[in-house]
């Protein structure tokens, strides 16, 4: 079998540009206007380096479109959102989440456009979720779609907040996490 290797320069461009990525995703999280300038600093780049890969901030704001829908169709994928019941699938769903909360604060600030978001079936994953565990048993059928909605995204929030702001382990805040939302949806 023969490996074709990728040149170093695309090796490290991949590299230089997931940086940047990253760290618009961390920035704009804290601040959606964070700066260009404000970026490059948190991505270890110079400026002049940040706009020969996005010349201009909306093509920055396209990648980070781009790259949070694959991320988030990686994380309702990584859930297996089909195995057991819909509720053990909202909880791991949940779980997945919780590792994108930059993320997912800069979509939910309007930094970037909701449509990324994965909708099988032409719906949130999560929305799918609770009309599928309320068809199951396993959410409560007394819990509208929108109740069900509110205590994953307020929970995973309450989440992101604590470990951004306290020193709290990891662990802790995922345990919490899903006691949290499994016991509030159950049946």
């Amino acid at each position: 079998m023969v490996v074709t290797q990728e040149p170093a320069h695309r090796g490290a461009r991949a590299r230089t540009r997931a940086a940047i990525v990253d760290a618009a995703f961390a920035q704009l999280a804290l601040d959606p206007s964070a700066t260009l300038g404000t970026i490059a600093d948190a991505a270890g780049v110079g400026r002049t380096t940040l706009h020969r890969y996005f010349p201009e901030r909306s093509d920055l704001l396209d990648a980070l479109l781009e790259h949070a829908g694959h991320r988030l169709e990686e994380a309702t994928r990584c859930a297996r959102p089909e195995d057991g019941t819909a509720r053990s699938a909202v909880v791991r769903l949940s779980q997945e989440y919780l590792e994108l909360g930059d993320l997912l604060t800069v979509i939910f600030s309007g930094t970037i456009d909701a449509t990324c978001i994965p909708d099988p079936d032409g719906q949130d994953p999560i929305l799918a979720l609770v009309r599928k565990g309320h068809a199951d048993g396993s959410i409560d059928p007394e819990l509208t779609d929108d109740w069900v909605l509110g205590i994953v995204w307020s929970q995973l929030y309450n989440a992101w907040e604590i470990l951004r702001g306290r020193q709290v382990s990891r662990h802790d805040v995922v345990r919490q996490l899903v006691r949290t939302i499994d016991k509030a949806i159950a049946a």
